[in-house]
């Protein structure tokens, strides 16, 4: 029997890292979002999986760098409003779940692997279903077309190409 999960927005949370000047690590978010898990089973295998960020939403808590990542160096939000995930597959690994599918970034698609730590399910106080997922994973920037960067005097970049990805969700069941 089909079940459709929902992300709860106010419990759930989307972080990026990237490196600065290779020495230090900026930490971003995306505020905005929406996504939904559709299963077939109680444990999750192959559960369709769909996702979208508004890149508008995007938070380093640095105005004049969220501008900047906003703009056509970066995101190009103004034509790319959203980023979007479509899985391709969740399979059981041990204990834990991979989640394969196609990310697309400034119109360009590519897939990516996340690791999934399942969380564990319960019932609210309100009585709603819900379950807990943490995903990690990584990108490289500069296949999505985020080309941009400066080099410094040593000649280091000030941003790195590989950007970390941490999703803290919790979904809500859905009424039949």
């Amino acid at each position: 029997m089909k079940t459709t999960w929902v992300i709860d927005p106010d419990h759930s949370e989307i972080f990026f890292k990237v490196k600065h000047l290779v020495i230090a690590t900026v930490t971003g978010s995306f505020e905005r979002f929406e996504g939904k898990m559709v299963t077939q089973s109680d444990n999750f295998e192959d559960a369709d999986v769909e996702f979208s960020a508004d890149v508008d939403s995007i938070n380093t808590n640095a105005p004049d760098r969220d501008k900047h990542l906003r703009s056509d160096d970066f995101f190009d939000a103004a034509h790319n409003p959203k980023i979007f995930f479509k899985s391709k597959s969740f399979k059981k690994s041990g204990d834990a779940y991979k989640l394969t599918g196609d990310i697309t970034i400034r119109g360009i698609s590519r897939e990516v692997v996340l690791d999934v730590e399942y969380g564990g399910a319960m019932k609210d106080p309100w009585g709603n279903d819900k379950v807990g997922f943490e995903l990690t994973g990584k990108l490289n920037r500069k296949d999505f077309g985020l080309k941009w960067n400066v080099m410094t005097e040593a000649g280091g970049a000030v941003a790195g190409d590989e950007v970390k990805l941490q999703l803290s969700v919790e979904l809500v069941k859905q009424a039949a």
